[in-house]
């Protein structure tokens, strides 16, 4: 019984992920207004760490993988989060050992965690190289 929930649970994440890249495919977040806009770009006009995900995911989806990066450069360290995450789902569904989860260690969140604050101090500095940064 638990088996077939946790796969009934990851069939119905995988087609919300499906339908949300579909919806990031077909429509580019700079032309159309129902993506939701920064609410803390929109208080402050700092960029936020998440600022410029979703043009950077639309351009990625259409195989501009330089552009999609350089709109918010934490996607790549999301797409490793996620690959490493995905990979242990997947050894831990066919072996069902206990695997370790690096992710789950005290030391890599706070190494995440100084990444995206630093990144967010970074791109919020108006001068060369730190520009770059800004989506």
């Amino acid at each position: 019984m638990f088996y077939k929930l946790k796969i009934l649970s990851i069939m119905i994440v995988v087609i919300i992920v499906a339908g949300l890249l579909s919806l990031y495919f077909f429509y580019n977040p700079l032309e159309f207004n129902f993506f939701p806009k920064c609410p803390f770009y929109s208080i402050t006009s700092l960029f936020c760490p998440g600022c410029g995900s979703q043009r950077s995911i639309h351009q990625i989806l259409h195989g501009n993988v330089t552009t999609g990066i350089r709109h918010n450069y934490l996607i790549f360290l999301l797409c490793i989060v996620l690959g490493y995450q995905l990979y242990i789902l997947v050894l831990k569904m066919n072996q069902r050992a206990v695997n370790k989860n690096i992710l789950h260690k005290s030391i890599t969140t706070k190494i995440i965690l100084v990444i995206v604050v630093l990144f967010w101090i970074l791109r919020n500095i108006n001068i060369f190289p730190f520009t770059e940064l800004a989506p």
